[in-house]
């Protein structure tokens, strides 16, 4: 179950490093296309270097760089994310913020990546017409007890005219508005750079754990 965590909340969170805008594949990529090509690059992988990756963590986390985070944006999903706590944060909080809270989820649940095997994720056929401002990905994913579980991916086409997904809505429940709405009770609690800094410590443990795991 672990796996199916870890995947669902980094799609949700959205990418540190981008996909260029000079990368004409990337560019010609439809939604399903992106879902469907993460889904099949991590299957590939986890099959020839599953041994090498349980025993290396930092190459774990390079994997998710290299395969799952391009695709996503999460500059765009952060501010979702804060709602109308965004207005008020300089751009330097947001860009904190957004990096903390990618770095809190990855590093928790980066391990579970691990058990992810070709089949997990069924990614759906496309049906309607493509909306630049919002089209979703519906995909199955199988769970380790065989429940299968409906989850959707939302995607935008940003200004460089690649798709980027934003948000997932698993079973009809968005992630980000699910976020948004306990970030906004931790804010008015007390602020974004404390809640920011809660995060970045929850990253930092989360990541010694990780590191201890892949030397055991």
């Amino acid at each position: 179950m672990r796996f199916v965590s870890f995947l669902l909340c980094v799609i949700a969170l959205g990418a540190i490093t981008p996909v260029h805008a000079d990368n004409p594949a990337a560019s010609r990529s439809t939604p399903n296309q992106v879902v469907q090509g993460i889904v099949d690059d991590l299957a590939k992988t986890m099959e020839t270097r599953r041994a090498e990756l349980q025993q290396n963590r930092e190459a774990l986390l390079k994997v998710i760089d290299g395969i799952v985070l391009p695709h996503f944006d999460i500059d765009y999903a952060s501010i979702l994310v804060l709602g109308q706590n965004a207005r008020a944060a300089t751009p330097e909080q947001r860009a904190r913020f957004a990096k903390a809270m990618y770095n809190s989820i990855t590093h928790r649940y980066a391990e579970g990546l691990l058990k992810y095997t070709e089949g997990r994720v069924r990614v759906l056929p496309f049906q309607g017409e493509l909306n630049e401002k919002r089209t979703l990905v519906r995909t199955q994913v199988v769970l380790d007890d065989g429940k299968v579980v409906p989850v959707d991916y939302a995607f935008r086409k940003t200004r460089d005219g690649e798709w980027k997904a934003y948000d997932v809505i698993i079973e009809g429940i968005s992630y980000v508005t699910n976020y948004r709405n306990q970030v906004a009770q931790e804010i008015q609690k007390s602020s974004l750079d404390a809640l920011t800094t809660r995060l970045e410590s929850q990253g930092a443990k989360a990541l010694e754990t990780l590191e201890q795991n892949g030397k055991k």
